[in-house]
């Protein structure tokens, strides 16, 4: 009984922490379905995230900082889509007028929703990393992976390369987690490949609510194929070590700043 209310307990915690991708998901299925004559759909879909993340915020939700961390995902989505878009890996066929090179602006949000998970689980769930690797190290991995991205169309796809070297370089890395005061670990890679697997499922139920449409489902919808797992592993290591980064960089902050005051 206690393993499955601790099973129930973090169940919830994962839900209070998913709501923002839960608003997404619930506005795609509403507007597919409901149509607005005074409004095109992604244009709708903007306002209804807009409002969504000012209540975040205004709510309490999500802090400051928290937000600063979400509109930068926002921004580096929104530059990965106009590219996938440009080079035809997929498309937004409605019509919008707030759309860059034919991206709609709400799909930022879709990226800003993984960052908005992680935020919430990392103070809800009261993560800690251990054994974590030297900060040039992991930015150089977050780099790599994001550019390969966009240099895969013209060059060589060296994603399993970089996820070899993910392995390697957190091979010893373990996340802590709390659920009800009971403290737990998993390793770091296994977490990794946990939530890309479940953004893919996400993914699914998105195509399915046509947030977006790839050319193999114009006709009609069909299932993602399983390879993009992949893809979004590494999309959400580059999410985690850009969370956990600026993170530990706020944290070595507030330490300097306590120590100041002490010492005066």
């Amino acid at each position: 009984m206690d393993a499955l209310k601790q099973l129930i307990r973090f169940a919830w915690e994962q839900t209070l922490a998913c709501i923002f991708p839960v608003v997404i998901f619930a506005s795609l299925a509403f507007t597919q379905s409901v149509s607005f004559t005074f409004l095109p759909r992604y244009d709708c879909l903007l306002v209804i995230f807009l409002l969504m993340q000012w209540w975040m915020v205004y709510s309490g939700m999500e802090t400051k900082d928290e937000l600063k961390v979400i509109t930068l995902f926002h921004l580096i989505g929104l530059a990965l889509e106009i590219f996938k878009v440009h080079m035809g890996a997929w498309a937004y066929p409605e019509k919008g007028y707030f759309k860059i090179l034919g991206v709609p602006l709400y799909s930022g949000f879709m990226y800003a929703s993984v960052a908005s998970y992680l935020c919430q689980s990392w103070r809800r769930l009261r993560v800690e990393l251990v054994r974590w690797p030297p900060f040039l190290i992991v930015v150089t991995l977050a780099l790599a992976i994001y550019l390969n991205f966009f240099i895969h169309h013209y060059w060589l796809d060296v994603r399993w390369w970089l996820t070899g070297l993910v392995v390697i370089v957190f091979w010893r890395s373990w996340v802590i987690y709390e659920v009800n005061g009971i403290r737990y670990r998993m390793p770091l890679t296994l977490s990794f490949v946990l939530i890309g697997f479940f953004i893919w499922i996400a993914e699914n139920i998105a195509t399915l609510f046509g947030a977006w449409k790839y050319p193999n489902q114009t006709g009609s919808w069909r299932l993602v194929h399983l390879g993009k797992v992949s893809s979004w592993v590494l999309l959400v290591i580059v999410s985690f070590l850009i969370v956990a980064t600026l993170k530990q960089i706020k944290e070595r902050k507030e330490a300097d700043e306590v120590r100041v005051s002490e010492s005066k």
